[in-house]
């Protein structure tokens, strides 16, 4: 149940990252500005105070996934 919340506000914040359209220089700028932004909610997340029964920590797995994702993406025109 934590990993099926956690992963679904990384798609969230990824979707309204998207949707917002930062710009970013070179290829693929909707990537970059995605991954910008789900490492400034991780670093959000890695200060909270509360651990909030586990899902910070899962919603950081979350978005390191996503990240990783986001890199493979960028390999693709």
């Amino acid at each position: 149940m934590k990993r099926k919340i956690a992963t679904a506000c990384s798609v969230l914040a990824l979707m309204l990252v998207m949707s917002v359209g930062a710009p970013a220089e070179g290829r693929h700028p909707e990537i970059h500005a995605a991954i910008e932004s789900l490492r400034n909610a991780k670093a959000h997340l890695e200060a909270a105070a509360h651990d909030y029964q586990g899902h910070r920590v899962d919603a950081i797995k979350a978005i390191d996934e996503a990240i990783h994702q986001l890199d493979i993406c960028m390999k693709y025109d």
